[in-house]
């Protein structure tokens, strides 16, 4: 009796699901993976295309520092100097925020669902599944820093504006920064590998005879992204890259 009552107590104090569509969506569990879906895939998109940039520093310094010239005159001269840049870093922002918000709610009401531990002794998941919440956060803590490393030279120790070529070879000259980067992006790598799958299922791309392709697609995606991140660090310390 007492222990009816307290639930009762506590649903009456639980607030009311929101009124909008929007927010009701939000509120529900299916539209909080439907948003880490989405913004999943944003940021995806954005790896991509930043391994892609990364490696051109293999073809030497005019090569990587024209590719970064060019970034900030993307949409001339509709768009004025560095407007592209600026217009993406919000849709970046937000799409972080979203999905780790999402993430920590999702967690919370997962451990809330359960909080008393399995009776019987489940299959033990994967190690990227068991590594998704520590591994956002070593990613969220990475991306501080690369930006105060890279982009403002607050952490650089040589930092040269509008000479990524130089900065990079500078970073990668330290144990230290090579440390952090690849910790990183294997942490980044994982990420992917489990994200990938779980993001496709919640979209519907899930169903019998497509799970293999999808595990297969997640676990090279993974894999490419990984390896391509860390051909840069290994380049330079190699000497490929000097």
């Amino acid at each position: 009796m007492a222990v009816a009552t307290k639930e009762r107590a506590r649903s009456e104090h639980r607030p009311p699901p929101p009124s909008s569509t929007l927010g009701r969506m939000w509120h529900s569990t299916i539209g909080k993976k439907t948003a880490m879906a989405v913004t999943g895939a944003i940021m995806l998109l954005y790896l991509v295309a930043h391994m892609v940039g990364n490696l051109k520093v293999f073809f030497g310094p005019d090569e990587m520092n024209g590719y970064a010239h060019w970034l900030r005159t993307i949409g001339d001269p509709v768009l004025h100097h560095e407007w592209f840049l600026w217009i993406m870093r919000p849709v970046l922002v937000a799409a972080v925020v979203v999905h780790g918000v999402a993430a920590y709610q999702l967690s919370r009401r997962d451990l809330a669902a359960r909080p008393v531990g399995y009776a019987h002794r489940r299959r033990p998941a994967s190690y990227a599944t068991r590594t998704m919440r520590w591994g956002g956060v070593i990613v969220a803590l990475f991306v501080v820093w690369h930006l105060l490393d890279l982009t403002t030279g607050t952490v650089n120790p040589d930092f040269r504006s509008g000479e990524p070529y130089h900065n990079i070879v500078e970073t990668f000259s330290t144990w230290y920064g090579n440390a952090i980067y690849i910790v990183a992006m294997l942490a980044v790598g994982l990420h992917i590998r489990h994200g990938f799958n779980s993001a496709a299922q919640t979209l519907g791309a899930g169903g019998r005879g497509r799970d293999r392709a999808l595990r297969l697609t997640s676990n090279a995606l993974a894999l490419v992204l990984t390896v391509g991140f860390l051909a840069v660090p290994v380049g330079v310390m190699t000497g490929l890259v000097d």
